[in-house]
């Protein structure tokens, strides 16, 4: 009697040729060595040459940047930020300073991304606008090389983060928002560092719990870990994103409790008797005294230009300067809940995943181009297929984990941590409806869109155990996503770098009529 066909080929015999072939290089010493570190290095490069060419377009302050980038110069001149005269603007873009005054002016942002910026100038001068977006653009492609990073360690396949690096290296909203002198990109940057380190301190300390209750049957609590450093470095950047923006509040209180809750849930899987107590009321409070502290030193710190001068907005409202600071911070407050002022481009959070109303940062208009109309325009629209996607493949994922919790079956536990991302800097904008917000503020969002979009791929694509024919129906179709991707960032590139385009050119570029 003949021995009974499998129902599957050997798994060498179910991959597709592609497998085939990225399994035999990264077997291969030599060979993976080299795509280890040439496909970062290649992303890397590319999304550099894509946010430093022709930096210095607009030679004008584009959108906020009349704020941002005199204050950040103001910082370097003075240690706080001054008041600028009338006509600043258009001494500035000469390198004529002359307009800052040493009275101190009300600024509703902290220091951090401002000091950024002016390393730029710091080094190249003022009356350059390629200098003062200098920082912006290396730190928005230091941003495309950390996703690289977190995806890896997310999934532990370098072809899932090379492409979470290709797409936030092409995506439009991070591009435009790392070549204009703004905020965003800054915080983008801090808040997805602190994350990463919150991932690193993941793969450190839940082992440690696990293990130290094996040797216990059902211990009454766990064990409390002390030694956490990725902790503290998480506190570090989260404290830094703060400094850029109080935004970055979200993200330190989010991650915090996703540090407690994962905690418990260790604590739960290793039979700990007490593990909701143990979690919450032990090692909960060694993690806020490793994350917050360190959050709060880093936060102070941006401040101290402000603290070691006497001539910044309310430093004299006190002889003590941290109940200066504090006044200080209360007038700021007071600002942030009644903005409501009306603005062209107001976005509330609610539009966003319908990606309504994006901002045009700049508009130039060139009737000097062959075309009967040209015009040139800086809209922060992402690439729509990243973007749709993404909100899609984070309502698939959310679907995923709802439902493998009510079922209580295995799931990847890598399926939230996108989500828990994507938590912390969407949910809170939904409690504030009536502000004037901007869309160009979920370029924080967009690594975590990437994220999830790549762990969705992953599942179209297939898994080693699939069929040989659903492999390559997957791979067929992630791949000819990829391609469509990359040509509609090539679509939009031109309105994202501001180059000059025939009217008629520029208007199919508006998807939805509220593009316009």
């Amino acid at each position: 009697m003949s021995a009974p066909v499998p129902l599957l080929p050997p798994p060498a015999e179910r991959l597709t040729a592609w497998g085939r072939l990225r399994d035999s290089m990264l077997r291969d010493p030599e060979w993976s060595r080299v795509i280890r570190w040439l496909a970062p290095l290649v992303i890397t490069a590319l999304a550099a040459v894509l946010r430093l060419a022709n930096l210095a377009h607009p030679d004008t302050l584009a959108f906020d940047e009349t704020y941002y980038v005199k204050d950040a110069w103001s910082l370097w001149a003075l240690g706080y930020e001054g008041t600028w005269g009338d006509g600043a603007n258009e001494a500035f873009l000469t390198g004529d300073t002359s307009a800052l005054g040493d009275t101190g002016g009300f600024v509703v942002h902290p220091p951090l991304g401002k000091w950024i910026i002016a390393l730029g100038m710091g080094l190249f001068g003022v009356g350059n606008s390629a200098a003062w977006r200098l920082m912006v653009a290396l730190v928005g492609t230091a941003t495309v090389l950390l996703v690289y990073f977190v995806a890896k360690a997310l999934t532990r396949s370098i072809v899932a983060a090379s492409v979470a690096g290709l797409l936030i290296a092409i995506d439009g909203l991070s591009i435009v928002m790392s070549r204009i002198g703004l905020l965003d990109g800054i915080l983008t940057f801090f808040v997805l560092l602190g994350f990463f380190f919150i991932l690193l301190d993941r793969r450190r300390s839940i082992p440690l719990v696990e293990y130290a209750a094996v040797e216990t049957e059902q211990p009454l609590w766990g064990r409390i870990i002390w030694r956490r450093p990725w902790v503290i470095a998480a506190g570090v950047a989260l404290g830094a994103a703060t400094a850029v923006k109080w935004s970055g509040l979200y993200a330190l209180a989010g991650f915090g409790i996703y540090l407690v809750v994962t905690d418990a849930l260790a604590r739960r899987r290793a039979s700990v008797l007490y593990w909701p107590m143990d979690a919450v009321a032990r090692q909960g409070v060694v993690s806020f005294l490793l994350l917050v502290p360190a959050a709060t030193v880093t936060y102070l710190v941006s401040w101290t230009g402000w603290l070691v001068t006497a001539g910044g907005y309310d430093r004299q409202s006190s002889e003590n300067p941290f109940a200066a600071l504090w006044n200080y911070h209360e007038a700021i407050y007071a600002f942030h809940v009644g903005l409501n002022s009306g603005h062209p481009y107001a976005s509330p959070a609610w539009e966003w995943p319908f990606l309504i109303r994006p901002t045009a940062v700049w508009v130039g208009d060139d009737a000097s181009c062959a075309a009967d109309h040209c015009m040139s325009v800086i809209s922060t629209v992402p690439n729509p297929l990243i973007w749709y996607a993404g909100v899609a493949a984070s309502i698939y994922l959310l679907y995923r984990f709802v439902r493998g919790l009510i079922e209580r079956r295995p799931m990847p536990w890598t399926y939230g941590l996108p989500l828990v991302g994507l938590g912390v800097t969407y949910v809170p904008w939904l409690l504030y409806p009536e502000r004037t917000i901007f869309q160009f503020y979920t370029v924080v969002m967009v690594p975590f869109l990437v994220l999830a979009l790549v762990l969705a791929l992953r599942d179209i694509a297939g898994h080693r155990d699939d069929p040989l024919y659903r492999r390559q129906a997957g791979e067929r179709t992630v791949m000819v996503f990829l391609i469509g991707v990359v040509l509609v960032s090539a679509f939009f590139y031109p309105v994202w770098i501001g180059m000059s385009v025939p009217y008629d050119f520029w208007l199919i570029h508006n998807w939805l009529p509220t593009w316009v």
